[in-house]
């Protein structure tokens, strides 16, 4: 199967590294300057880890090729992964440009951290039922979840074909039944960061303080099951009914009490000074390949549970 990964930058790269692992061919294009390069770098270390956590050998994996055009990368492709610049007017006009070129029934997937499907569909005249989210997280190559997005065009028959081809290169697919900014994923994350910023702008805890309280507390759970079953199991017996009759009426206070923060330079500049204080003396690059590296061996072992959902 040959796939077309159309913009590599950080997530075309680790989509581009997820396919090869998984024994397909990609045809890759980005029109900026030195791109070919900047992929061939980052395959270097995406690569290894994406083939490891695929249990497929090396000797498996799929070719790539670099092409400057656009309509030389999607017109023999059987799968298209759209990773351009979050901008809608750059994506509607890229996303045409694809659906003028690709074969009849090939899916059009855009990576789209938050812009609804319809709205990538508005300007595909051809065939707009195969354009949908396909929204990975970064390091796409590491987190198996994607989100798959249908718009008002996109055939039920299109969206299960993209269930399926995620799931067979080992991703963790979610079908979001309607489209609102930001999908799921991100919407779930704003909510904790809308009140970690109102918590730090007022002064209840620190920019480091937050990210010891999640990563060292739920964080360690929530990576394992979820936040709804983590609260089912803190039920006993009685699971989630028995949790939210005793913990209901106070929870609501807590959701009540909720801070609506407003991202003001004021604030922004406390965050970036909070960042700042707990990143200093750290190596980035060193946390991220940690970071990295635990990501994998947390991979590896969930899937080696047997009673995980």
């Amino acid at each position: 199967m040959t796939v077309a990964v159309v913009g590599t930058g950080i997530i075309g790269s680790a989509w581009a590294a997820c396919f090869l692992a998984a024994g397909h061919d990609v045809l890759a294009t980005d029109p900026a300057d030195g791109a070919s390069e900047r992929l061939a770098a980052s395959l270097e270390t995406q690569l290894d880890i994406a083939t490891e956590l695929s249990g497929r050998p090396a000797t498996s994996r799929g070719s790539l090729r670099f092409v400057r055009s656009l309509e030389d990368a999607v017109r023999s492709a059987d799968f298209v992964q759209e990773n351009g610049p979050e901008r809608l007017d750059h994506k509607v006009a890229l996303l045409a440009e694809v659906d003028a070129t690709v074969r009849p029934g090939v899916i059009v997937a855009s990576s789209t951290s938050g812009f609804a499907p319809s709205l990538l569909q508005g300007s595909c005249r051809v065939d707009p039922g195969r354009v949908l989210v396909g929204h990975p997280f970064n390091p796409a190559h590491i987190i198996p979840l994607v989100e798959v997005v249908p718009g008002q065009a996109t055939t039920t028959a299109h969206a299960d074909s993209a269930l399926d081809f995620y799931r067979s290169i080992g991703k963790k697919p979610v079908l979001v039944r309607a489209e609102v900014p930001g999908h799921v994923t991100n919407r779930l994350q704003a909510a904790l960061w809308r009140e970690a910023y109102s918590l730090v702008d007022r002064g209840v805890a620190t920019v480091a303080d937050i990210d010891t309280a999640i990563s060292h507390g739920p964080g360690l759970r929530w990576a394992v099951v979820g936040p709804l079953t983590t609260q089912h199991l803190s039920g006993g017996e009685g699971g989630m009914r028995h949790l939210l009759e005793h913990l209901g009426p106070p929870t609501q206070k807590w959701m009540d009490d909720l801070g609506e923060p407003q991202l003001t330079p004021e604030l922004t500049d406390k965050l970036v000074a909070g960042i700042d204080d707990e990143m200093a003396g750290v190596d980035q690059a060193g946390l991220v390949a940690d970071r990295d590296r635990l990501l994998v061996d947390i991979m590896r072992l969930k899937r080696s549970s047997h009673h995980l959902p």
